[in-house]
């Protein structure tokens, strides 16, 4: 019985001993795992192939175009752009997500595809660009063709009217100096406070003006 007794403590010293062992042994292990393995290689990307990259540019481009045009629409017709007056409306939230969203596109744009055949992330952040550009002025032109003029009263809606028959006035060539000059100023009064004309329009109606002066 005394061996045994013996025995015991003796597993009861041993045991111990046993599990240091064994956790140095795999301490070991790792180390020497982790020493022996090859460091890890941050991923590099595929190169693309650059005819696929070429044709997927060369259709953002076109796409851009296309997009930009559909909204020239807007800009060079007065009577368009009063039928749906939300298109250059800042305040209203889709309309300031689609001209945001053009003005990254245009910056964005190489002067050709070939620009971006050798840089794919400048390639990735421009088509990304030109999707969100084309998605908001969808989204800008739905809802201006869902709202029309219907946001304003009715004595806003007829000064709209007005303007839009003055700003035809503006715009024909078969018209008197004189005459566009007043109508289109009399149009810039009535349209004050309700609906500001983009730029571009703006110049294009001057410059006809002028033009037929000079001429």
């Amino acid at each position: 019985m005394g061996i045994v007794f013996r025995l015991a403590e003796l597993l009861l010293m041993l045991v111990p001993v046993a599990g240091v062992v064994f956790a140095g042994i795999s301490v070991w292990k790792r180390v020497q795992g982790t020493s022996a393995a090859p460091a890890p290689q941050e991923e590099q990307p595929a190169p693309a192939n650059p005819a696929a990259l070429w044709r997927i540019v060369t259709r953002t481009l076109e796409e851009h175009a296309r997009t930009d045009t559909r909204w020239l629409e807007y800009e060079l017709d007065t009577g368009k752009l009063l039928d749906f007056p939300l298109m250059t409306d800042l305040r209203a939230p889709l309309t300031t997500e689609f001209h945001k969203a053009k003005l990254r596109a245009d910056l964005l744009r190489p002067g050709k595809a070939e620009d971006l055949v050798d840089d794919r992330e400048a390639a990735a952040q421009y088509l990304a660009a030109v999707e969100d550009y084309t998605t908001a002025f969808d989204a800008a032109e739905t809802e201006a063709i869902r709202r029309r003029r219907g946001d304003f009263s009715a004595e806003q809606q007829q000064r709209i009217a007005r303007a839009r028959s003055l700003l035809s006035v503006a715009s024909d060539t078969a018209a008197t100096q004189h005459e566009r000059e007043q109508a289109y100023e009399l149009a810039g009064k009535e349209l004050d406070g309700l609906v500001v004309l983009p730029p571009t329009t703006r110049a294009g109606i001057e410059r006809g003006i002028a033009g037929q002066l000079d001429g």
